[in-house]
């Protein structure tokens, strides 16, 4: 494919990822020329958001104009399609890039089509898409995020190009690695949507209401600190001080009114001992008597059963 050429896409996976990025492309002066899906519906209803009128179910109706295929289907379907779609006929796959979007797989999924001639590359958005919301709300969410990418030279080039396309940026990660990246993704995403869910119990059982508006601007807060420095500049609260008695009331309270989140608090205060240590805002005293606090909650046998 030309260096400088204006991506034509076809898009396989018409969910979340595909129509929103997808979205950001056109909306950037780039053209999806096809939409594929497992269903009709889904494949016109992404087709209708990215303007683009050829929409299918099958493989075989990517036109020969294509110079990009991303593929932002689940994982689990990835290695298939790229099956598939090497034995497509009616497309010169010398001029013509492949990617797919998962977090879990890297650029050797897409081997079939490299041997037909396709440059290839893993690109996978380090955002978030929630399956319940609508593609115009997290559209505004999408610009500027970062990618993380694995394959041959050629590949890494063209994902520069797509990121740049989507105005985000490349993070190359060694292939060996991707599922460590993946789950610092969990951690950052669906972690911290548990820590929220955790911090709402909490403000329950002290009688609290309004959790959103009563915790979004400490939330907002914190976050803003760790992107002005770094998780450790930015950590204050009792851990950081060495407020070991602080420590034992939060422990207490919490054993005695939420025993089900007992677990998870000790769990996190470890990590976070070490992380007032990696700070320097504590001493090594300070450090022991917080831990062998913490550990003498940690074993414990409250009630962890999971209820729905």
């Amino acid at each position: 494919m030309k260096p400088r050429a204006r991506f034509t896409i076809a898009i396989v996976g018409a969910g979340k990822v595909g129509t929103v990025l997808g979205r950001v492309l056109v909306e950037n002066g780039h053209q999806v020329v096809c939409v594929v899906s497992r269903t009709t519906a889904s494949a016109r209803r992404a087709g209708k958001y990215l303007r683009c009128r050829t929409t299918s179910t099958e493989l075989s109706s990517i036109p020969p104009e294509t110079n990009l295929i991303f593929i932002s289907t689940p994982h689990g379907a990835v290695a298939d399609v790229a099956r598939e779609l090497a034995r497509t006929g009616g497309l010169e796959f010398r001029r013509i890039a492949v990617c797919h979007a998962s977090g879990m797989l890297t650029a050797s999924v897409l081997d079939p089509l490299a041997l037909r001639g396709a440059i290839v590359f893993s690109f996978h958005p380090l955002q978030t898409f929630p399956r319940d919301f609508p593609p115009a709300k997290i559209l505004p969410t999408a610009r500027g995020i970062s990618f993380g990418v694995d394959g041959p030279p050629a590949g890494i080039r063209v994902a520069r190009r797509l990121a740049r396309a989507l105005e985000g940026l490349v993070i190359e990660i060694r292939p060996e690695m991707r599922e460590m990246l993946d789950a610092a993704c969990v951690v950052a995403s669906n972690h911290l949507t548990t820590v929220m869910s955790v911090a709402e119990t909490m403000f329950a059982a002290a009688g609290g209401s309004g959790f959103s508006r009563s915790f979004a601007p400490i939330v907002d807060a914190t976050i803003r600190n760790i992107r002005m420095t770094s998780p450790a500049a930015a950590l204050s609260g009792p851990v950081a001080r060495g407020g070991v008695g602080t420590v034992a009331r939060h422990l207490e309270m919490i054993a005695g009114n939420t025993p089900q989140l007992l677990p998870y608090f000790c769990a996190v205060s470890l990590e976070t001992v070490r992380l007032a240590i990696a700070k320097g805002s504590i001493s090594r005293d300070q450090a022991d008597q917080l831990t062998t606090l913490i550990r003498e909650y940690l074993g414990r046998e409250p009630d962890t059963e999971v209820t729905t």
